[in-house]
């Protein structure tokens, strides 16, 4: 599909969406987010505001679904772009998939179960564990690995993400995953790091609280959180089934690679659904956010008592909770998460005082595109988070920033690329994802689609910065 028809679809798509049935002052609103998105990071004297559907266009993004929540309500839940070439319309009821914003969901079932009785936040995991059961280690031996520690990334186990089975593949039971055995396509689940000490995330660590759940329950994923999280919260199109039928696989949104293609074979199947398995729509996240705002505010007709919501909403390292990010600038916290599989790409936001968004795409750049959702919201609802960065260019010669190009590795996350392209270098921090590196100074260099930088010590050595993460790297040798 070429990008003026891109352009063309979004745009009727994004009229069709602001229609004469909102209220004024709601359509304003509408309008205000889906021609304000802000960037990461802004220039200094260049404009920073852009438009829903360019943007979309610009980063192959055939698709997105919208929730906004003011105060503790849905104010707005639209649908922008298809679900696919020649596909219906997204609406706020399309399904995507979550990716990690399953975690979220995961963890309000397992607290729930804790709360019920039926869970120990703070026992050996072992004692609950049947189908499977967590190795020992010289780091468990003294301090056992806890249902609070998975839920706060906290236990030292393994396995950061899953890519899930694309289709016609084999897809192993969650106990050959756990194990790393075949067909699992991950290596096992073990504790290599002290316990409770620090923050590491671990979708390993999710998956093992999944088998928890469905060994004190006797209950399939699927049904125990339909029965505990879905069915209360009026979360009615929501499933954790993986894969999905035919009937509903028919219905969703498709999923695209960074260039805008189709995934091949269409979604991916996760058997690690408490780490990436939930299928949802915006409207039904955006009424997870608000059930759990409730409880946070101290009321009593939520999925998670008053108590239980300031258990989960407390940090334990590292800024996260137990399932959620917790950040905010000003003395009320937000909570947050954003998801990534296969072909989509999820964000939440969530104030306990009752302000939040959800963001669903179904493109592999639909992470930028979910933030910059995010920060026009936070603009338009005077949110005291996600604005962005003002940086200035420095004038350097491109002769000199050359020096700086090739492939460069961090620890743990991977290589990167810097490469000339023309009169500038550009960057690839992300598989598939190109940015334009703008110089700082002589030696530090930023993008804009991220709060990142570059910072060189020498031509072979500098340290990255991505928000509160930082990490050395340095110049990969050639083979």
């Amino acid at each position: 599909m070429n990008r003026p028809l891109i352009r063309l679809c979004l745009a009727a798509a994004l009229m069709a969406s602001t229609s004469a049935m909102a209220a004024p002052d709601v359509s304003r609103r509408i309008e205000a987010v889906t021609s304000g998105l802000r960037p990461a990071v802004s220039i200094k004297g260049s404009p920073a505001k852009r438009a829903l559907a360019d943007e979309m266009a610009a980063l192959k993004v055939p698709g997105v679904s919208i929730a906004v929540i003011h105060n503790g309500k849905i104010d707005w839940a639209r649908g922008f772009g298809i679900t696919q070439k020649d596909g219906a319309p997204v609406t706020a009821e399309t399904l995507f998939q979550a990716g990690s914003v399953s975690k979220p969901v995961a963890a309000v079932a397992a607290l729930r179960l804790v709360q019920d009785g039926k869970l120990s936040l703070d026992g050996d995991v072992n004692a609950t564990l049947k189908s499977w059961t967590l190795p020992p280690s010289a780091f468990t031996a003294s301090k056992p690995v806890t249902l609070r520690a998975l839920l706060s990334h906290t236990a030292g186990t393994t396995v950061h993400g899953f890519a899930g089975y694309a289709a016609g593949e084999a897809v192993p039971t969650l106990p050959q995953v756990l194990s790393g055995a075949a067909p699992a396509n991950s290596k096992p689940v073990i504790v290599d790091q002290p316990v409770g000490e620090a923050y590491r995330y671990s979708g390993g660590g999710y998956s093992i609280a999944q088998q928890m759940m469905v060994d004190a329950t006797g209950q399939s994923f699927p049904a125990l959180v339909r029965e505990r999280v879905f069915k209360p919260m009026g979360m009615a199109h929501s499933t954790e089934d993986q894969p999905l039928d035919a009937a509903r696989l028919a219905q969703v949104a498709w999923p695209h690679d960074a260039q805008g293609v189709p995934i091949p074979g269409g979604p991916h199947t996760y058997p690690e659904m408490a780490a990436a398995g939930l299928w949802t729509t915006a409207e039904d996240l955006a009424r997870f956010v608000i059930d759990l705002q409730h409880s946070a505010q101290g009321r009593a007709d939520g999925v998670l008592s008053p108590e239980m919501a300031k258990t989960m909403l407390t940090p334990v390292k590292g800024g996260y909770g137990l399932g959620l990010n917790i950040g905010g600038a000003g003395a009320q916290k937000y909570f947050a998460h954003d998801g990534s599989n296969a072909g989509y790409k999820a964000t939440l936001v969530g104030y306990p005082g009752g302000d939040g968004v959800v963001v669903m795409t179904n493109g592999d750049q639909g992470y930028q595109l979910g933030e910059e959702v995010v920060r026009a919201v936070a603009a338009e609802y005077g949110w005291p988070d996600y604005r962005p960065v003002e940086r200035e260019v420095a004038k350097v010669a491109i002769a000199d920033q050359a020096r700086f190009a090739g492939t460069f590795t961090i620890k743990g996350p991977g290589d990167f690329e810097i490469r000339r392209d023309g009169d500038r270098l550009v960057a690839e921090i992300w598989k598939g994802v190109v940015d334009p590196l703008y110089p700082a100074s002589a030696s530090e260099f930023f993008i804009l689609s991220q709060d990142l930088r570059l910072v060189f010590s020498d031509p072979d050595h500098g340290t990255v910065t991505l928000g509160s993460f930082s990490a050395p790297f340095e110049r990969k040798a050639k083979p």
